[in-house]
């Protein structure tokens, strides 16, 4: 039986954000916009580095080549990245731990950029289970990530998800503030429109590819942020009014994550 009443409920008590959107943000011509992860599963890790646009100009991110990017520990691993193409520059041999502080120094067209983030410990992620509810005529499934918070309070995710072989990801982000110390109650709403004729609508028979990432409190309000100023105009809808704190020095747009990753996949039914 369905259990309307939980997810109706849900929307209410929900203090979670959601948008499918493109990492990239345009609201700043020429601004240096870095985008790095460090995490427990073996790497190698990627920094990109690009450089923002008018969202008019089809989000073609020129790259950032010649920087010199370099990431490093507390406990005195230290790296620096080849550059792959792209903008995108690769670790070799950099591995990433739960309870370590990183520190990335990117030196890019005569500027000098910091960031650091500290890794959480991992949280079990258990699995997925399926419910669905009917509004307007309209059938919305919800997956719901099986995970108990830890005792401490301060913990953040980052949810994202993916649907059969679709690159665009649906993102949403969860603190424990009101379910601390929990199992989770908080499902993922999977889109029920087909928005802008792109086929997004899930339907019995879809794969939903979903990634719980722990990550710390400047991470999530970054992505807090991000979800809150972008609307659903999607790319050429105008300049977004404002950007996320980044926690990357110097003025750069983006992030600086280490975070541990775990994944699951579930198939509507």
């Amino acid at each position: 039986m369905k259990n309307i009443f939980f997810i109706i409920l849900s929307l209410f008590l929900l203090t979670s954000c959601q948008k499918e959107i493109d990492l990239d943000l345009a609201d700043q011509s020429g601004k240096i916009v870095i985008e790095g992860n460090i995490t427990d599963q073996p790497g190698p890790y990627i920094v990109r580095i690009t450089k923002s646009v008018v969202v008019t100009e089809n989000n073609l991110y020129p790259a950032v080549t010649n920087a010199q990017v370099i990431v490093s520990d507390n406990t005195g691993q230290t790296e620096t990245l080849q550059y792959i193409g792209d903008g995108k520059y690769q670790t070799t041999n950099f591995s990433g731990v739960s309870g370590r502080t990183y520190t990335l120094k990117i030196q890019a067209e005569g500027q000098q950029y910091t960031a650091q983030s500290t890794m959480p410990a991992a949280v079990s992620f258990d699995g997925l289970t399926q419910d669905s509810f009917v509004f307007g005529g309209e059938t919305t499934y919800t997956l719901l990530p099986l995970f108990t918070d830890p005792v401490a309070l301060g913990n953040r995710y980052l949810f994202s998800f993916t649907i059969n072989s679709k690159p665009k990801k649906t993102l949403e982000v969860f603190s424990d503030n009101i379910n601390n110390g929990l199992l989770n109650q908080r499902p993922l709403f999977l889109p029920n429109d087909d928005e802008d004729g792109n086929s997004h609508k899930v339907v019995v028979g879809d794969t939903i590819h979903v990634e719980m990432q722990s990550i710390d409190n400047n991470v999530f309000t970054y992505y807090s942020a991000l979800l809150q100023i972008t609307d659903g105009s999607g790319p050429g809808g105008g300049v977004t009014p404002s950007n996320p704190p980044s926690n990357i020095s110097n003025g750069a747009l983006g992030y600086f994550s280490a975070h541990t990753l775990s994944k699951r996949n579930a198939v509507v039914q």
